[in-house]
């Protein structure tokens, strides 16, 4: 288990946990009293702890490599249904961005995620989640014929940002992004979008829009990292901790400005703490929010989208 710079107190008590139980079960020394005094202190230690994190601290909890991935997700919520579907029928398969069809409960969806890397070779493998156009044009492939054949969509976004490299660029990232965003406004079947760890910049946007877009509690949506913000304004990453902060994008911040829909509880101590509470809720969270719109007609559906995203940034005076 690896622990963040702001849970060291709570590594410090598991293991004197670990150690007390470790006396009681090797000699005949009772520390059942001991055992379940420093167990009230780390259960008290967590609640104190994450419940006044920093927006900076939620963007480490979104990255903390224990955390689960799409892949993750896909296989927790469909099991041996999930069948993943490939290329983009132009350039190549992009691994960063997978997608196919599997069932969550006997509701059958297109799933399409950013995938990231476990380690050093899966994560090259992966190009760090972050998507070339190819992933852009397979992600709308895969919506495309979800939309012909009347199945819903779900979209799980984790990605630091689209790949940035000059390839990209030549093959039209920026093209890419911007006709996923237009064809995802006027798509016939429902959306849901679930931010499951980074949400950056275009990458994210590129399969972001949802009739209905939920964050888990411990992640982030923003045009810009925290690091990338302090650099461009202070010339430097020492100050990420305060653009953190003034970018607003923790979960709490993106549902007040009401730019996503809904916040999705995390466990005590983060997704990764307890993984299988995490797909629990994540999947009655998809399934509750296909009933809002499973009964709706296309054009409707379309509508009612529309005027979602184009109420965004309207204030009164």
């Amino acid at each position: 288990m690896e622990y963040l710079d702001f849970e060291l107190p709570i590594k410090e008590l598991e293991e004197q946990y670990q150690k007390a139980c470790n006396i009681g079960s090797e000699s005949n020394v009772d520390v059942t009293a001991t055992c379940k005094q420093i167990e009230k202190k780390l259960i008290e230690t967590k609640k104190d702890i994450y419940k006044n994190l920093t927006a900076w601290q939620r963007v480490q909890l979104s990255r903390h490599p224990n955390r689960p991935y799409t892949l993750d997700y896909f296989n927790a919520l469909c099991g041996d249904t999930f069948l993943e579907l490939h290329g983009d029928r132009n350039v190549k398969d992009d691994k960063a961005m997978i997608g196919g069809l599997g069932k969550i409960g006997d509701q059958s969806f297109m799933l399409i995620g950013q995938q990231k890397g476990y380690n050093t070779k899966t994560r090259q493998y992966r190009n760090f989640g972050m998507a070339n156009p190819e992933g852009y044009r397979k992600a709308l492939r895969l919506m495309k014929s979800a939309e012909k054949f009347g199945v819903p969509v779900v979209c799980f976004v984790d990605t630091p940002g689209a790949y940035p490299g000059l390839e990209a660029e030549e093959r039209g990232q920026g093209e890419a992004i911007a006709r996923n965003i237009m064809e995802m406004t006027r798509l016939k079947v429902p959306i849901i979008v679930v931010i499951i760890g980074e949400g950056a910049s275009g990458g994210a946007l590129g399969i972001g829009v949802g009739d209905k877009v939920m964050m888990l509690e411990n992640t982030w949506y923003s045009v810009i990292s925290p690091e990338s913000c302090s650099s461009i304004l202070w010339r430097s990453w020492e100050y990420k901790e305060i653009a953190a902060d003034a970018l607003k994008l923790t979960a709490k911040d993106m549902k007040k400005q009401k730019l996503i829909d809904e916040i999705i509880k995390e466990p005590l101590g983060g997704a990764h703490s307890n993984r299988k509470e995490t797909f629990s809720t994540v999947k009655d969270a998809i399934l509750s929010s296909y009933d809002e719109f499973k009964n709706l007609s296309p054009s409707d559906l379309v509508n009612k989208r529309m005027d979602k995203y184009s109420a965004m940034g309207v204030f009164k005076a």
